[in-house]
Order: C-alpha cells, then sequence, then structure tokens
C-alpha cells in the first residue's frame, strides 16, 4: 500500500502517493518543505522541522537510509533505523507527512545513474576520504526534490561540506526548490549532534567535545588576527591530545570550500573530521 496514518502523520512509502498528496496542496494554495533525512531523529532534525513549520504551509520529511552514499567499508547495515519513534518525534514537531520509501522504489531494477559532481564536491574535505559519498547524497536528494517538488528544502549546517554540494546540484540543475541551511544543534558541552554519537562509549562521549572547543579557540585567534596555519596547527594538536585521529581540520572559502588565498577576502569557515575510537565524528563553524 502507498499511504499509512500514524495519528497525525501520514507515511507514503510509494512516489506516485507523494505526489498525488503535494498536487492536492498545491491545488489547495499551499507551499510545501522538504527535510531529508536517514532517521534515527534526534533534536538536531526537530529543529529543521520546526524551521519548516515557520516557512512552508505543508512538511514532508524522508527518512531513507540511502545505500548509494555509503562506501562497503563503512556503516550501511548498522546505521541506527527507529523508524516508529522517529515518526512519533516528527508528528509532535509538527510534520505533515513522512515519505518512507524502500530501496526499490527508489532505486528500481537496473538503475544505473549517479550524478557526476565536482566544485564543492571535490574540495579535498570528505571526498577525499569517502570519494563516492557526494555523488550518492546528490543523486538521492535530486531523487527526492524531483519526487516531492517542494518551494524549499531544509539541511542541517553540521554537514556543511554536503550542504554545498547541495545548492551547487540545485543551481546547476534548475531543481526549482530554495535550499536552506539551519544551524548545527549541540549538546550542552558544544558536542554537535549527530545519529552516530550513540556509537560513544561513555568515555569517548566526555573526551568528543574537545573537537568543537579547538575550533572555537582556532575562530577565536584567526579572528584576533593571528596566522591561520599557527591556529590550525594549535587545533590539531590539541584534537590529538584528546585521543581523536584527524583526517581532516582545515580553513576554507565558506562558500566555495576552496583553500584560502591571501589576502583573505570571503568568509571563512572551520571544518574537521576525525575519528574517536570507532566513532568518526565531522563538525565545522565559522570565523
Amino acid at each position: 500500500m502507498g499511504a499509512e496514518d500514524q495519528g497525525r502523520v501520514k507515511i507514503l512509502r510509494e512516489v506516485a502517493a507523494l505526489r498525488q498528496t503535494v498536487a492536492n496542496w498545491r491545488a489547495a494554495g499551499e507551499s510545501i518543505a522538504l527535510t531529508p533525512t536517514m532517521g534515527a531523529l534526534h533534536k538536531g532534525h526537530v529543529s529543521l522541522v520546526a524551521l519548516a513549520r515557520k516557512r512552508a504551509s505543508r512538511v514532508v520529511m524522508s527518512i531513507f537510509v540511502n545505500p548509494t552514499q555509503f562506501a562497503p567499508n563503512e556503516d550501511f547495515g548498522a546505521y541506527p533505523r527507529t523508524f516508529g519513534a522517529d515518526v512519533a518525534m516528527f508528528a509532535a514537531a509538527g510534520g505533515d507527512v513522512v515519505f518512507a520509501p524502500d530501496v526499490a522504489e527508489m532505486y528500481g531494477a537496473g538503475f544505473s545513474t549517479l550524478l557526476n559532481v565536482a566544485g564543492p564536491a571535490a574540495a579535498g574535505l570528505e571526498d577525499q576520504f569517502r570519494p563516492t559519498h557526494f555523488a550518492g547524497v546528490a543523486t538521492v536528494v535530486t531523487k527526492l526534490v524531483n519526487q516531492c517538488r517542494p518551494d524549499i528544502a531544509i539541511f542541517g549546517e553540521k554537514d556543511y561540506q554536503q550542504l554545498k554540494v547541495i545548492e551547487r546540484v540545485a543551481r546547476d540543475l534548475d531543481l526549482g526548490a530554495e535550499i536552506i541551511g539551519a544551524p548545527t544543534i549541540r549538546e550542552a558541552d558544544g558536542l554537535a549532534l549527530s545519529s552516530r554519537n550513540v556509537y560513544l562509549s561513555p568515555e569517548e562521549r566526555k573526551a568528543a567535545p574537545a573537537l568543537h572547543a579547538a575550533l572555537q579557540r582556532c575562530a577565536a585567534g584567526i579572528r584576533g588576527g593571528g596566522a591561520i596555519d599557527v591556529a590550525l596547527a594549535q587545533a590539531r594538536a590539541s584534537v590529538e591530545a584528546a585521543g581523536f585521529i584527524i583526517d581532516y581540520i582545515e580553513a576554507r572559502d565558506a562558500e566555495t570550500l576552496a583553500p584560502l588565498a591571501a589576502p583573505i577576502g570571503a568568509p571563512v569557515r572551520l571544518l574537521a573530521a576525525a575519528r574517536l575510537g570507532k566513532t568518526r565524528l565531522i563538525d565545522n563553524i565559522g570565523v
């Protein structure tokens, strides 16, 4: 069946049912926001729904653990799946429809198309460590936007390179939806909320906020006129001292993600990825 009801929220499993629902809203003069997710919702996702409610009449959340953005050595099979709790959280936040297709609905028999992405997707950050990731992200987001045809689509800034990739794809392919970035939501100690935080051991959880703290000190040093290379070196040293293995801690042009050129003439973004035990954490802040 294409639709299920859970309280005020309708659960749709098929593209045709989603398109019909959206068409009915359009006929009634309503606007639509899309919040794409892979489920395992937390307060960060709730903040996306809250922003969507302010900007549109209706809110669709997709819940789909997308296989094309996982490499063979990554955690697709183990990725947290909490669908019932996710729907309840979405309903409490005031959402309208959960679109939850299975893999066969999203990627039918013989599926053979992936987007070839460059620009922010080839910045030497996440793409250096997950070379197939952004092709999968760009493909599934393009499909979701085409399936839902929203006025706006909202993504969290925690995955900052992903946000910039999606903005570029939406411009380049004329997707028609405004892409909106929502601020990162954090725990009281600064750790960015992530579905993967559940993998942290108690000791690792105590150490995890050191990543954000190092970025804050780095940004403060740069704003105070310090040399960027020195501030980055200090950040890397403090993160390693906290027990992390660093993939990258970099300062980049906040829009293009290109390496900085002197003199600095554009806003700067600090971006980091580092592993604590078996858990890989990412974070970023503006300077």
